[in-house]
């Protein structure tokens, strides 16, 4: 009678187990930001891409360095993700969307915590060093704005906050490029234009939607200063200045400028409407959707516009 409770204990034993593993893997996705990691290696291999297509290059002749750039890429924006929760973890206690982070539940060592950052980003660092210098330090360029302007010296001071941070955001495209060409073409910067002006709107959507949270948690983003009106004004004047970037992409053929266009003008629409809607967070919550799938479509529209060219 003893031997069925034992193996029962033992398959109890491997089920705890197994969910303290699933359980420990959900903190880790969580501590390096995984939703970030992969929308930046989205545009980190569209402008990895358009480098190839540029250059008339193939992209099997470069697939170590589309490795090494991917692999090198995500690991330097891990570090820089894991950094921030290190250093947020006395706000992320008071937002509801941020609390159950490892840094907060301990289930990961905040010593551990700080090494993994650091050390992904060197990591990283050398691993597109591989590719090219250049590639390595628009690399730190953009992890430095993260960690120190952003994350450090500005979010807890300054509304404009949103806008230093976006400089890291716009890096991963110039990272891929420049991974295959150091000389960095003029449409290289295009993309990262188009990045930088993208987060503004997407984040500001955000922050009215969070509004409440981030007053609790003592961060002066420009809703909880300033009102949801000025917001939707700053929001719609960045909508507005990504208009003219597409046709800066006209050598790859009239259907992804008009596309890219529809797409700007529908970001536009919801942008204006926002001014006749009464209910700002769910017009923020159409905003901040819209914006996610905008970077979907933008991008993946750039690569599918060279395909053609590149076979």
């Amino acid at each position: 009678m003893s031997e069925p409770r034992s193996i029962h204990s033992t398959l109890s034993d491997l089920d705890d187990r197994s969910t303290n593993i699933k359980a420990l893997w959900t903190d880790f996705l969580a501590l390096i930001k995984i939703g970030i990691i992969n929308s930046n290696l989205i545009t980190t291999f569209a402008g990895f891409w358009l480098a190839l297509y540029f250059t008339n290059q193939e992209f099997l002749s470069n697939w170590v360095t589309f490795l090494l750039v991917m692999l090198g890429t995500g690991l330097v924006i891990a570090g820089g993700c894991v950094i921030n929760n290190w250093y947020d973890r006395d706000i992320d206690q008071v937002m509801s969307r941020t609390k159950n982070r490892p840094t907060i539940t301990g289930t990961i060592s905040l010593n551990v915590i700080l090494a993994l950052g650091f050390g992904f980003t060197v990591l990283g660092l050398l691993l597109l060093y591989l590719t090219t210098p250049i590639a390595a330090l628009i690399a730190f360029i953009g992890w430095f704005a993260y960690v120190v302007m952003y994350t450090i010296w500005s979010k807890r001071r300054y509304t404009i906050n949103t806008v230093i941070g976006s400089f890291s955001g716009a890096a991963p495209p110039l990272i891929g490029w420049a991974a295959v060409d150091q000389t960095l073409h003029p449409v290289a910067f295009v993309l990262f234009l188009v990045m930088f002006i993208w987060q503004t709107p997407h984040f500001l959507s955000l922050a009215i939607r969070k509004r409440k949270e981030y007053s609790e948690a003592g961060i002066p983003m420009l809703p909880v200063l300033y009102g949801n009106n000025i917001t939707k004004r700053q929001i719609l004047i960045y909508t507005i200045c990504l208009l003219p970037l597409p046709f800066y992409f006209f050598s790859l053929g009239p259907i992804f400028v008009v596309f890219a266009t529809l797409l700007n003008l529908g970001w536009l629409a919801i942008a204006f409407y926002g001014f006749k809607m009464k209910d700002d967070d769910k017009w923020a919550k159409w905003m901040f959707i819209y914006s996610l799938n905008y970077l979907t479509f933008f991008f993946v529209g750039l690569v599918l516009a060279t395909i053609p060219a590149m076979i």
